[in-house]
């Protein structure tokens, strides 16, 4: 490789000098046959000797670097030490023994020494003999080991021809919100949302401890379990440490790509964490105990920074749980969380799109021509914005190379795609192939993104975009909104599923999710609506309604609005040209739509003039509206601070008829 001294010979039209070869050093002693003896002899005795040089030895953790971190006054024994009783802590069962002696490194690896005398002494209550084995931690382990790990001894894993690790996740291939629970404690009833439309269903404090015991004893029981210290959000300032206790490499490589990697130096203070994962999924939980209705749980215990999952295996579950804990954490900072994509663009512009399911979420905020500084989860802080993850978690269903290049090259070593389904000795992925899942996702580091922006923090934002795929074929392609508007329609999460069945389809079926992630958050949607409106009246940001379904009918008589015109109205947005063109007001939900955006016939942007049966379309309009204000009861009651007020110009910026 050049030197920079190299290149910039090379640069004046100097002639570089030729560096000698190195002389080989020869001998003739072995049957006249000529030998390089420049390099020594390897010294192993036997192939296993062999591999073991081939690993590069390492300490599973950060080495001891000067006078640097919170252990640097200790040695690198005692240091160890002090990490092992912590994740020994995290183990600890609460009504017998606090588990089984914890030691570090694989129990298969016989060629790796094992950190000796660091064996956690436990206080005991009763004796069994679940204290008298080891639990060996995989602490932290790169991709490459946690590959080794996983093919080794998972089944259903292995290696797809563009080197990404393929898995199963069990029978459950998708995140069971009717399994989640949170324990209701004196603080939680007040401060949560719960009840009507919620997604909080409580539990108490006696059976979430039933639950942990059961999967820290699952834990214990394993030869081994994996170990992963990492970060939530990008924001130095906001930073959540979390620990994740499993019993499967996929989970551990999973959270590897998903949460902020700590660098050794990040990994030597680590100290306790602030949140800790119990995943036992493999092990049901029991069907008898109070408030279960499966043997599936996932269990959020507030007030002891706690989360346990049993009976399911979908790495989701993880990933949606700390969303929900974020959801929980940082409006008590001040700090809005968000169910949204986000970039900027080169002047330092950034957008927040909202939308669920086939909105187009995902195409939109991926634009080449903007850096990304997320897909999915956010803070908007008092300094801007930050990506709460450290990956992307991208659907895979139908992906080609043609309509998702960013995602489709993200799919390489260190991504794992889960439930898809593969050419037996190619090892191709068939992306169609629907065999196992429709729900067939990737999970790579958010820098395997050629434009992602790191550290994953930007200005505040310009730009909010919510986004609805409306099959009814009545809203514009693009309305600006007031910031009553932004606050509704926000708080309604709304857009539309196509219903199919046997015999053809049918109407479309509307669907809302307040705040665009009803199934995560944890206050009254409208704490997290005022929380917005507070911020993008600060800083000045705009709101827009933006529709990527049918026009001039619903679906079955309409068509799709193109890709290219939604394009067009982003880049508009993202511009600001938008801002300065003419707009007059829909009737009903009194939206503001332009009357001319470049390169988009202006016929479409009111959705009037696409329908021939006028009638139609008025009747259509109504029942939409009608769909919104019967989902707004729910919302409608609650109060925003000491009087209605708020709440009342919310209701009236929501559809009039």
């Amino acid at each position: 490789m050049a030197t920079n001294g190299d290149a910039a010979m090379k640069g004046n039209g100097m002639a570089m000098p030729k560096s000698p070869l190195k002389k080989i050093a020869t001998s003739d002693k072995h049957d006249g046959i000529c030998q390089d003896m420049s390099a020594p002899t390897v010294k192993a005795q036997t192939i296993d000797e062999l591999h073991s040089l081939q690993r590069k030895r390492s300490a599973p953790s950060t080495p001891n670097k000067g006078i640097q971190g919170a252990f640097a006054t200790l040695s690198e024994e005692e240091r160890q030490k002090q990490q092992l009783q912590s994740i020994s802590a995290s183990l600890a069962s609460l009504t017998r023994e606090t588990g089984p002696k914890v030691v570090r490194g694989d129990p298969a690896n016989k060629t790796r020494p094992f950190v000796k005398d660091h064996h956690v002494a436990a206080p005991t209550i009763s004796v069994s003999d679940s204290s008298l084995k080891f639990t060996h931690v995989l602490y932290n382990l790169s991709p490459a080991e946690l590959y080794e790990q996983a093919i080794k001894y998972e089944k259903g894993s292995f290696i797809t021809s563009t080197g990404a690790l393929a898995t199963l996740s069990g029978a459950k291939t998708g995140r069971a919100p009717r399994d989640k629970r949170v324990v209701k404690d004196d603080e939680t009833s007040e401060e949560l949302w719960w009840g009507k439309g919620s997604p909080n269903i409580e539990m108490d404090e006696h059976t979430f401890m039933v639950n942990r015991e059961r999967a820290v004893d699952y834990l214990n029981s394993l030869d081994k379990v994996f170990v992963n210290d990492q970060f939530l959000n990008w924001d130095p300032e906001n930073r959540i440490k979390v620990r994740i206790v499993s019993a499967r490499a996929y989970h551990s490589l999973f959270m590897h790509n998903m949460c902020i990697r700590p660098t050794l130096e990040e990994l030597e203070d680590f100290g306790t964490p602030d949140f800790t994962i119990y995943n036992a999924g493999q092990f049901p939980c029991n069907r008898y105990t109070h408030y279960m209705t499966s043997s599936t749980s996932i269990d959020l215990n507030l007030a002891r920074r706690e989360m346990v999952i049993l009976g399911t295996q979908y790495a989701g579950e993880m990933k949606k749980g700390l969303f929900s804990v974020m959801h929980y954490l940082m409006p008590k900072r001040q700090i809005l969380s968000l169910h949204s994509g986000c970039n900027m663009g080169k002047d330092g512009d950034v957008a927040l799109f909202f939308g669920l399911s086939g909105t187009g979420k995902t195409t939109l905020s991926t634009d080449p021509n903007r850096y990304l500084i997320g897909d999915d989860e956010h803070c908007w802080t008092e300094t801007g914005v930050s990506n709460i993850e450290g990956g992307c978690y991208a659907k895979c269903i139908d992906l080609s190379r043609e309509k998702e290049p960013d995602i489709w090259n993200a799919i390489k070593f260190g991504t794992v795609v889960e439930n898809v389904v593969f050419d037996e000795h190619t090892r191709e992925v068939d992306y169609v192939d629907r065999s196992v899942t429709e729900n067939t996702r990737a999970s790579y580091p958010i820098e395997y993104i050629p434009n992602a922006k790191i550290p994953c923090v930007g200005p505040h934002p310009k730009n909010v975009i919510l986004l609805a795929c409306d099959a009814f074929g009545v809203l514009p392609p693009v309305s600006k909104l007031t910031l009553a508007q932004t606050m509704y329609h926000f708080i309604s999460g709304y857009t539309a599923l196509v219903a199919g069945t046997e015999e053809g389809v049918k109407e479309p079926r509307a669907t809302f999710s307040a705040c665009f992630g009803a199934a995560f958050i944890m206050l009254h949607p409208t704490k997290y609506a005022a929380m917005l409106a507070e911020k993008m009246q600060k800083h000045g940001a705009t709101g827009w309604l933006v529709n990527t379904g049918w026009s001039g009918g619903s679906y079955g008589s309409g068509s799709r609005i193109k890709l290219a015109y939604t394009r067009k109205i982003i880049d508009a947005i993202h511009s600001g040209s938008l801002l300065k063109a003419n707009y007059k007001k829909t009737q009903v939900f009194g939206l503001e739509i332009p009357t001319e955006v470049e390169g988009v016939p202006s016929e479409i942007l009111d959705p009037v003039n696409t329908w021939s049966d006028k009638q139609a379309y008025n009747e259509t309009l109504l029942k939409l509206a009608g769909l919104f204000q019967n989902n707004f009861t729910t919302f409608s009651d609650y109060k925003i601070g000491k009087n209605n007020k708020l709440t009342e110009e919310i209701l009236a910026a929501g559809p009039i008829f």
